[in-house]
């Protein structure tokens, strides 16, 4: 079934990657990196870590890094994507575009800021979009990968629409014997 994702819908076209600025927790890449492996990521990215990436495997039981390319970048300045990849930022700013509303670009790398911060001024400039996920707080950068790289997979997926009922479809019909 060539050309068909393990839930039956077409691939996604285009490709992207996931990035992370100053990660500091290796569960918490390595968390990251076994999604960006599971939702297809076609490489990972990582600028200024502080962890080494080399001892993720409590966290990564898939061994993502053997299974897609990995960079890592000493700066902000440092950071190359390939022709046509627009960098999207994914950070809690008021006037960043809500996710749900954000239309993903074919050729994207999505990255991610720090536990305890956020992206920095420079990586904010070489941003193309700048994309929050509308919560009430920051959620953990695993979490926030994941429903990134879902949201993903739902817009550009091919996957059929989701059944829309009415309000009188979605209200319980009383059991017969309680008529």
């Amino acid at each position: 079934m060539a050309g068909r994702n393990r839930a039956g819908g077409k691939a996604m076209r285009g490709y992207f990657g996931i990035g992370v600025e100053d990660i500091s927790k290796p569960h918490n890449a390595g968390n990251l990196m076994r999604s960006a492996h599971a939702f297809g990521a076609s490489f990972f990215f990582a600028v200024k870590p502080d962890i080494d990436f080399h001892g993720l495997r409590q966290s990564d039981t898939s061994e993502a890094a053997f299974h897609m390319p990995f960079y890592e970048y000493d700066s902000p300045a440092a950071l190359t994507l390939p022709r046509g990849c627009r960098l999207v930022g994914i950070e809690f700013l008021p006037d960043a575009q809500d996710l749900p509303s954000f239309k993903h670009p074919i050729q994207a790398a999505y990255i991610f800021g720090p536990e305890k911060g956020n992206l920095s001024p420079g990586i904010l400039e070489r941003c193309d979009e700048v994309v929050k996920i509308p919560t009430k707080f920051c959620v953990n950068v695993g979490v926030a990968g994941a429903l990134v790289m879902y949201d993903r997979m739902i817009a550009l997926g091919n996957f059929a629409e989701r059944p829309v009922g009415t309000r009188a479809a979605l209200i319980r019909k009383p059991h017969p014997r309680n008529r």
